[in-house]
């Protein structure tokens, strides 16, 4: 078998989640032909001189276990510690984005800005208001052009 196959992705599956983290989930093939996930975090560097990656990598004797586990510290998070957090903010944000960019307009997603009305003004105490410019939107770095790991 050629050394390159077992390193190949079988199925992939890229998540971008804010400006400078990017997960990537992927299916790879081993030697005997079976399969197993490798769970990636790429987080650009504060200096922008490249990635830090974090790998995860995932059998199938533990598929059912891990997913239970996750999936009840999660459920832990939000019923338990954070019950009052819109969890569905983030999903409405990337929503808001992907439509925009089928449209053919947006390079990034749209920012959340808390506290304030779309005007830019924040109330302030005493009902009174306070001017506070919005800053310009940053852009996301693509992983595009780094995918050699």
């Amino acid at each position: 078998m050629d050394r390159d196959r077992r390193f190949e992705s079988v199925f992939s599956k890229k998540m971008n989640a804010g400006k400078r983290r990017t997960y990537f989930f992927d299916v790879r093939q081993t030697k005997g032909d079976d399969f197993y996930l490798t769970l990636t975090e790429s987080t650009r560097r504060f200096d922008g001189d490249g990635y830090e990656r974090h790998k995860i990598f995932l059998y199938k004797e533990d598929f059912n276990r891990f997913l239970s586990n996750l999936e009840e510290v999660v459920d832990y998070i939000k019923t338990e510690l954070m019950p009052d957090y819109d969890y569905e903010e983030f999903d409405r944000r990337h929503d808001e984005w992907e439509a925009q960019e089928a449209e053919g307009g947006a390079d990034r997603p749209p920012r959340v800005v808390h506290n304030q009305q779309k005007t830019g003004r924040e109330v302030g105490e005493n009902d009174d208001t306070l001017e506070k410019p919005i800053p310009p939107p940053t852009v996301e770095p693509t992983m595009d052009e780094d995918l050699s790991w």
